[in-house]
Formats: C-alpha cells, sequence, structure tokens
C-alpha cells in the first residue's frame, strides 16, 4: 500500500447571478456565444470535468474519467441550485460521482459542502453566521443524501466563533491556507482539555507554542493540525500546500500532467520522512478548464495515474485521511483571515488595496460604506422579521435556519408540511403566504452579503449592484414597512461613493430601473463574471 497520498481540492462556486425578482439569469452578451456566464462556466468546466478526456496515444482510443469520483470537491449551494435547475445532466453526474468516490475512499464521499451565500463568515453576525453554515450543511444533506464532514469556508475566511459554530453543527474539519496558522506545536493535552498551557513531550521537555515562519520555519502542510476552541471542543485544519496551489491556479502546472506527477511526488518526499504524508492543495474549481482550457484533462491524467497506481502517490480525500492519520500537531489561527486577502478580510470592508485588476487606478473606499449600508438594512429586517414573525412562526428564527429544507424542494406538499411544523397554529392562507414571504425577504438579506460585491475594484461594477438588487428585492418583500426602510437605506447609500463619481443611492435606482419586472429594458442587463 503507498504510504503517502495525494487530496486536489476544487472549490467550485458562481456567485448569484439570478434576477431577484424573476429567478433566471438575465442574458449576459459578455458571455457570448453563450447566453450567460453560468453556461458558459458549465461547458468549459463543470460539464468538462464530468467527462474528462485522457488521450490515450500510440493509437489507442482516448477515454473519459469523472475527475470529481477522485478528487475533494464543494460546489456552491446557489450553484448547485442552478445545475438543478438548468444543466440537470452535470447536477447528476455529480451525485454520481460522490457515491462513487465514497465506494472508493472508505465510505467518505469526495464532496464537502460549503456556507450558503458565499459570504465572508467572521463579518457576519452570529445570527447570520449560524444561518449560513445551516443552510449549506442542510443543502448539502438534502442533494448528496448524507452529511458533510467538512464545510468550506467561502475565500478561507475564518475566525474563532465561525470554527465554534461549525463544531456546534457537527463539522469535522476545514481547508485553510498555510498563511493562516499563527503557532504550531506538537499535540500535547486530550482532545477537548480546555487548558492549552504546554505540556511535556515524551522526553520530559516543554513543547512550546512555535511562530510560523519564525522558530518553526515553514509550515508542514503535509498533516492535519488540531485547532483547539475556547469552549473546550476542537476541529482538524488541512493547511494546503500554496505552491502548488499556486502554479496550478496562475501557472502552467497542469499543462504537463507526467511532469507536475513527478513535483507531487517529491513533495511527498521532501524530508525522506518515513511517516505516511499527505500532498494536497486547494484551488478554484473552475481552473480546470475555465480559467486554463484543457487542465480538466491534465487533472484527469494525474488523478488517474494516482487512483491506478502508477505513482508513488494514492489518492484519498480529507476525511478518509483524518481518520487514519488523527493530528500529531497543533496549531492556533491567525484571525479573521483568508486566502484572497493578505490583510485578513480587509478586502471586504476596506481600502486594503488588493483588488481584482479591472482597473489601473482607483481606490477601493467604498467597500466600508457599503458593507455599513447592508448590516443597517439587515438590522431593519430583522427587527421586522422578528416583530411580525412572532404571530407566524413558533420562532421566526428557528424557522429561518429550517428554511434551507424549501430551497431545495418546493412544491405545495412540501410548504404545508414546513408550515405544519414551524408554522403558529390556526393561520390562515393570506398568514401563510405572508409567513413564507417573510423567509424569502431573509432569503434576500443573505444574498447581499456574497463576497463577490467587495472583492473587485468598483462600486459600479457587476457584483455590488447584483447586492443591491438582493437588498431591493427583500425590501420590496418587507411590505408596508418597505417604504420607511428603503428611504433609510437609499440616504445611507447617498453616502457611498466610487471611483468615477457614482453614487450609492443613483446605482441603486438605476438596479431598480434595469431588473424589476415591468421595467426591464429589451434583452435584459448585461452582466459579467471574471474570465
Amino acid at each position: 500500500m503507498t504510504a503517502h497520498a495525494l487530496c486536489i481540492h476544487g472549490h467550485f462556486y458562481q456567485p448569484p447571478r439570478e434576477n431577484p425578482w424573476t429567478g433566471v439569469i438575465d442574458e449576459q452578451p459578455s458571455a457570448a456565444p453563450f447566453h450567460d456566464w453560468n453556461e458558459r462556466i458549465t461547458d468549459e468546466c463543470y460539464r468538462a470535468n464530468a467527462n474528462a478526456r485522457i488521450m490515450a496515444g500510440l493509437g489507442l482510443p482516448d477515454r473519459t474519467i469523472a475527475n470529481y469520483a477522485y478528487m475533494s470537491f464543494n460546489f456552491g449551494p446557489t450553484l448547485l441550485s442552478y445545475l438543478a435547475r438548468e444543466q440537470r445532466d452535470v447536477y447528476q453526474a455529480l451525485l454520481v460521482a460522490d457515491r462513487q468516490g465514497a465506494e472508493r475512499f472508505g465510505g467518505h464521499g469526495p464532496a464537502i459542502a460549503q456556507s450558503y451565500s458565499h459570504a465572508i463568515l467572521p463579518l457576519a453576525s452570529a445570527r447570520d453566521r449560524r444561518t449560513e453554515i445551516r443552510w449549506g450543511l442542510r443543502d448539502f444533506e438534502l442533494r448528496f443524501g448524507r452529511r458533510s464532514e467538512g464545510m468550506w469556508l467561502p475565500e478561507a475566511a475564518v475566525d474563532t466563533p465561525t470554527l465554534e459554530a461549525l463544531v456546534d453543527e457537527g463539522v469535522r474539519f476545514v481547508i485553510l491556507a498555510e498563511r493562516q496558522a499563527a503557532q504550531i506545536r506538537t499535540k500535547g493535552s486530550p482532545a477537548g482539555s480546555k487548558g492549552d498551557s504546554p505540556l511535556k513531550d515524551l522526553r520530559g521537555e516543554i513543547d512550546e507554542w512555535k511562530q510560523v515562519g519564525a522558530t518553526a520555519g515553514v509550515l508542514d502542510t503535509r498533516q492535519p493540525y488540531l485547532v483547539r476552541l475556547p469552549s473546550g471542543r476542537s476541529i482538524a485544519a488541512f493547511f494546503y500546500d500554496g505552491g502548488l496551489a499556486h502554479d496550478v491556479a496562475f501557472g502552467d502546472a497542469l499543462g504537463d500532467g507526467a511532469r507536475f506527477l513527478r513535483t507531487l511526488e517529491a513533495a511527498a518526499a521532501g524530508d525522506h520522512s518515513s511517516e505516511p504524508r499527505l500532498v494536497h492543495f486547494a484551488t478554484d474549481g473552475e481552473t480546470f478548464g475555465h480559467h486554463h482550457h484543457f487542465a480538466d484533462m491534465g487533472l484527469a491524467w494525474i488523478l488517474e495515474s494516482a487512483g491506478l497506481g502508477r505513482s508513488e502517490l494514492g489518492l484519498t480525500v480529507y476525511a478518509k485521511w483524518l481518520d487514519e492519520h488523527p493530528p500529531a500537531m497543533e496549531a492556533r489561527l491567525h484571525e479573521r483571515s483568508s486566502w484572497s486577502c493578505i490583510h485578513g478580510v480587509e478586502r471586504w470592508r476596506s481600502d486594503c488595496g488588493c483588488h481584482g485588476g479591472r482597473r489601473s487606478n482607483g481606490c477601493q473606499l467604498w467597500r466600508g460604506p457599503l458593507r455599513e449600508a447592508f448590516d443597517d438594512l439587515r438590522d431593519q429586517l430583522g427587527g421586522l422579521f422578528e416583530r411580525e414573525g412572532a404571530t407566524l412562526w413558533k420562532s421566526p428564527w428557528d424557522a429561518r435556519d429550517a428554511y434551507a429544507d424549501l430551497l431545495v424542494s418546493r412544491t405545495r406538499k412540501d410548504e404545508t408540511e414546513f408550515l405544519r411544523t414551524h408554522g403558529a397554529a390556526d393561520l390562515k392562507p393570506r398568514q401563510r403566504r405572508r409567513a413564507l414571504e417573510l423567509l424569502e425577504m431573509q432569503r434576500h438579506a443573505l444574498l447581499m452579503y456574497a463576497s463577490c460585491a467587495w472583492f473587485f475594484d468598483d462600486l459600479s461594477d457587476i457584483e455590488p449592484l447584483q447586492g443591491m438588487a438582493h437588498a431591493a428585492r427583500a425590501i420590496e418583500l418587507a411590505g408596508q414597512a418597505g417604504a420607511e426602510i428603503e428611504k433609510r437605506f437609499v440616504a445611507v447609500l447617498g453616502q457611498v461613493r466610487g471611483n468615477d463619481g457614482d453614487v450609492g443611492d443613483v446605482l441603486y435606482r438605476r438596479v431598480l430601473a434595469e431588473r424589476r419586472p415591468g421595467r426591464l429594458p429589451s434583452g435584459g442587463a448585461a452582466s459579467r463574471k471574471r474570465p
């Protein structure tokens, strides 16, 4: 049996692109010849990886494999919803691949969950963080037919409250960037111990915490780490190899599968240790075919080679490796850190200098005021939801947490059963409709926080406008109270200014004019995602 193993994780995600009023994606001319970017990326990447071609050569026939069945992966719940509705063949291929992978990996499926709307969880309220996690886990369970053992955190953004919330829901592990580890030491006290004082190792020496990058040197990413929490509980963290991830995402590593496989094998044997090592990295799944054309084929060659024993590395997934190799080391994290911002999570709330490269000048001073506007709107809508929902739901916030059931399957029978379980007694038809409207209001209030709204360069980019569209739909669903709530929201947006002089309240009104039914111009509003 091969001692060392390989695990490649793909984070597959698209921002919500549906028109909040119609539930469908408007035509996006920049994605031509496809109707929209979801459709184009599905063809170039998601479907390609479900049937990845391997060139046999030497006159032999080519063959295809489902990359998903051999790798670790997550698909954002909003993307899965689109695939289930519009690209059914790809959606079914993902479910089949998870079942096939579970057979290969000792009962551990290769798919893991992601929190629901791709919000930055360390910046979310405690209540929203809980709902995001619960919706993501429930969405996964209803689709894949099992509980997820791990969870992908949007932008790998993490802090202690987020980890505590994950453990509350039974999550075993997370995947993080290596620079998110602050300190490490040899595992000492038993799992669950609240104390964090250094313990003696077998030689009687004190095992002190060591700074990663200083006294500890380079983090060994080839093993899992235990992260102890203030509650006395713990969670495992896999810190992926940043060098390998960079070469795949920004280089041409997958242009030659055989060469890159040799690089992966060398990474396992780097210190000549006899201990089993896990070589692993994580990257955007769109790397495999969309960002890099034909990278799905290079990935397939590597996965098949390792899966068929033609490599010094075997294949595994994180949950299987964790069962077989419990953490021997502990780690402390940099609080409020992420994989895509060297300043922590500032990319989603301040002018930190990180941007999308769409423009050569400008700044991101608009980010903080935009988040403040959304936060204030969230609080206004939350107060309304709590007051009005108190007469319609047994517990409004518990009903919101359970709403994921209807997001996956929503027949009249499903709604009736949901209202029977969570609704107040003896609701009239009008009250039942209003109860569900309030939950939809809350869904849009969560969707407006998708991380893409702050990720790129300017307030007038399509991503912040999409966030404003969800805000507008949430306000509309607020009903009679919506007029005053909108007035306050627009006043706050009036203080948000972009690089070209665009003002938030003007952009908000433009979104309403272009996207709300009855005012939608011919052809729909043009949209785009970074290609």
